[in-house]
């Protein structure tokens, strides 16, 4: 009677057992991962307000609608219209202003618009997680647009980076 046992060298098995673990560990950290306390059901959102000096009339309204459908599509949480939510957040647009970015042949070349929002987050469960802070970025056109025609190039994109960055000061653990 021959048995033949086959066995994998120790080094075909730790190449094997190394490629495993990296192909499981790339997905530790990726974007929409979020990080939420097992007992929160809930989340409230109240509407963005805009206290900036100058007012982008259809920013307000955009972000609260972003926001609410992030949450909403990436989160496990119900959206409820109540205060006493397990999870509060409240957005005030600060800061809507405009600078010069470049300057070509001593004139502007490129302006920025740094918009701001004052975040405001409340954790039913865990008061350490609470905050206020400001997120900002920053949006570069051309200085021969005026700002009513960059704003019309570059809403969309403001309210989408900003519901990305208030999403994960919010909402990621690291």
């Amino acid at each position: 009677m021959n048995t033949k046992k086959q066995f994998i060298s120790l080094p075909i098995l730790s190449l094997l057992i190394v490629t495993a673990l990296s192909f499981l560990s790339c997905n530790i950290y990726k974007f929409k991962d979020v990080s939420i306390d097992a007992r929160a059901k809930t989340c409230h959102i109240v509407p963005v307000t805009n206290t900036a000096s100058y007012n982008n009339p259809q920013l307000a309204p955009q972000l609260s609608d972003k926001l609410r459908q992030k949450v909403n599509n990436q989160t496990r949480l119900t959206l409820i219209p109540r205060e006493d939510a397990d999870y509060f957040i409240k957005c005030e647009i600060t800061g809507y202003n405009v600078t010069t970015a470049g300057i070509s042949q001593q004139q502007a070349a490129t302006n920025r618009l740094v918009v701001t929002v004052k975040v405001t987050f409340r954790n039913k469960f865990d008061e350490k997680k609470n905050f206020e802070s400001p997120v900002s970025r920053n949006f570069d056109f051309s200085a021969n647009l005026s700002l009513n025609e960059a704003e019309s190039q570059l809403t969309s994109t403001i309210v989408q980076n900003m519901v990305d960055e208030i999403f994960t000061k919010i909402f990621s653990d690291w």
